[in-house]
């Protein structure tokens, strides 16, 4: 078997599979190596969490073929409810009827699902499963990837997708921005009374914000996502809640906008913090999601941004290779770092603005806050703008993430 590919993407997640299928939909071969397998990472119970696909990573899915897999399994994101401690003064989101949904819910395990049935009819995709790479060789003719087996990979551009813990970006030395929100997200699914209406709720309290996410209604019950942060310093004690307790305390900050509520799905904790590169590429190396930028779940964009970084590098590479230029050339990699570099920032600025004004605690700044909201509420313009960035329509975007 000829080794030798367009790109050698370490990291088969979400994002390092969705580049791998579109860059073979743009005539370019890749090897794509996860330390996983996928009975592992698709096994009942290994990732509860859910994501919310904007309109844009969406297009994204469908121009490379996905849409017929994922359609049935997603739930559409109708309105977004984004409120104070349940306070009067709340903003509602909600796009105009021709202009569609501002998103859909996902179950991760569906997403991967999806991506590694088509990952195993694409012959552009040589896939290599519970390996991992031992060394990692960048030069001015191409790069070289030797697995824990003794195989050796070769291409022209090494791609690194591996999360936020990324061993091919740290061993290149890069530089990242980082620190801890010392808060942990507590994530699971609930089942609910009343039905959700599609919308989506974003509650925020001093201690973290509270979000309840529409699930597709499962076995005639309604269902949500729950992504709940609390502070690291209580992390324990609520992580320690019988599951009797932790519904009780999760009656408590919703009220009875959705009734009696119980648990769907198996609870799960994971701490938060920001991470952020200087630089996305290197000689012959680029970085995409995660192992770029690590960010708070609060607006639910860390997936899209990362689905960004793929449909613009893939655009790059598709147009250098229009031109006669290899995959690893510095001119394409400058042009993708440029593209991604200003939007990645300026949505993760925002992103952790807004973690820090909800997070402040007491009366004042509540209503403070809440004056904000109500403006927004009555402004069309400022409405129509954060719409637009939940839906991830705002900016250059690529051609793969533009509806066909």
């Amino acid at each position: 078997m000829d080794n030798h590919r367009d790109l050698v993407i370490l990291g088969g997640g979400l994002v390092g599979m969705t580049l791998a299928l579109a860059a073979a939909k743009e005539g370019m071969t890749c090897h794509v190596v996860d330390k996983a397998t996928p009975e592992e990472l698709t096994a009942e119970g290994t990732d509860g969490r859910a994501s919310a696909i904007s309109t844009a990573s969406w297009n994204l899915f469908a121009n490379i073929g996905l849409a017929g897999r994922l359609e049935p399994l997603g739930c559409p994101i109708d309105s977004i409810a984004v409120t104070d401690g349940m306070k009067p003064g709340r903003i509602d989101f909600r796009p105009e009827p021709h202009e569609g949904s501002l998103g859909r819910m996902f179950a991760n395990r569906d997403i991967r699902l999806a991506l590694f049935a088509a990952a195993r009819e694409e012959p552009a995709i040589a896939w290599h499963t519970g390996a991992e790479a031992v060394e990692r060789t960048r030069g001015p003719h191409g790069v070289s990837v030797t697995l824990n087996d003794g195989s050796v990979l070769t291409g022209s551009l090494m791609v690194a997708a591996e999360g936020r813990q990324s061993p091919t970006r740290n061993e290149a030395g890069f530089v990242q921005a980082k620190w801890d929100y010392h808060h942990r997200a507590q994530v699971t699914a609930l089942y609910h009374e009343q039905p959700h209406g599609n919308v989506a709720w974003e509650i925020f309290y001093p201690a973290g914000p509270f979000a309840l996410l529409p699930l597709l209604d499962e076995g005639g019950k309604h269902r949500s996502a729950l992504v709940w942060t609390v502070a690291e310093k209580d992390a324990a004690g609520w992580t320690g809640l019988s599951d009797r307790a932790f519904i009780a305390e999760v009656q408590a900050r919703i009220g009875d906008i959705f009734g009696q509520v119980e648990l769907a799905a198996p609870r799960m904790s994971y701490p938060l913090n920001f991470q952020h590169a200087g630089k996305l590429v290197a000689e012959r190396l680029a970085l995409i999601g995660d192992a770029a930028h690590g960010m708070h779940p609060i607006a639910g964009q860390g997936l899209n941004l990362g689905l960004r970084d793929v449909g613009a590098l893939v655009e790059v590479l598709s147009d250098g290779l229009r031109l006669g230029l290899e995959p690893g050339d510095a001119q394409l990699l400058a042009r993708y770092e440029r593209w991604r570099s200003l939007d990645t920032f300026s949505v993760m600025a925002a992103t952790d603005a807004i973690t820090r004004l909800f997070g402040i605690p007491g009366r004042l700044p509540s209503a403070i806050r809440r004056v904000g909201m109500g403006a927004v509420q009555r402004s069309g313009p400022l409405k129509r703008f954060f719409m637009d960035e939940a839906r991830g329509m705002s900016g250059a975007l690529p051609r793969l993430l533009r509806a066909a």
